[in-house]
């Protein structure tokens, strides 16, 4: 009876892991870092969602904020994408690193606090990389290196189209090859699942995002 009890309960245990694992990565994307910043730069006197292009992310932080209010904004964003990782991985396992990854990029890009106005989510990606994809992170950093010049370099949404479809394809390819990981979780499905809906995530932002309006 006891080993039936037991066995009933594992399913729902993780379930409850997961779930929670969403939850916390979901809040950690969420963190208000470019609001902190500006409030910390201006005295409340500035926001991001109605200065420059209108996206409280790190791009127009340092275009509004400054090069080293920025900087600080990318690194904490950066890091809410990796800490969400980790504590997923350290309650879920692997399958919980992906989804806490996945949580912060979607926290950071529709946070509840915010009115769900938040970033683009591409910085909180790039942390999710580092965590659970680390042995593409180099190729991750030359691909957007290339997209970002050029071209492409005045348009930031195909950037991102074209960082994005190498990101699923290396993660596809890991995943099938079964290559190391270095300190990352073993590739399994759930690596380009989590990839793909962090990118689906990422991109849907971009095409709704919209410069604020200004006044005559």
């Amino acid at each position: 009876m006891g080993a039936v009890r037991a066995a009933r309960r594992g399913p729902l245990a993780g379930a409850a892991r997961l779930t929670g694992t969403a939850l916390a990565g979901y809040a950690l994307g969420g963190l208000p870092s470019a609001d902190v910043a500006t409030r910390l730069a201006t005295g409340g006197g500035t926001d991001l969602r109605t200065a420059g292009s209108g996206n409280p992310g790190a791009v127009n932080a340092m275009q509004v904020l400054g090069g080293g209010w920025g900087t600080a904004v990318l690194a904490a964003d950066i890091a809410k994408g990796a800490m969400a990782c980790a504590v997923g991985r350290a309650v879920g396992g692997g399958t919980g690193a992906h989804l806490g990854g996945t949580a912060a990029v979607l926290g950071h890009c529709f946070p509840a606090a915010s009115g769900f106005k938040g970033g683009k989510g591409v910085a909180a990606s790039v942390g999710q990389c580092l965590a659970t994809f680390p042995a593409y992170f180099p190729v991750d950093l030359a691909v957007a290196a290339l997209s970002s010049t050029g071209p492409w370099r005045r348009r930031a949404s195909v950037a991102t189209q074209l960082s994005s479809a190498a990101w699923i394809g290396g993660a596809i390819l890991w995943w099938r090859k079964g290559w190391p990981n270095l300190w990352g979780p073993r590739p399994t499905a759930a690596l380009p699942l989590a990839v793909g809906a962090s990118s689906a995530v990422i991109l849907y932002r971009f095409a709704t995002a919209r410069a604020p309006k200004r006044e005559e």
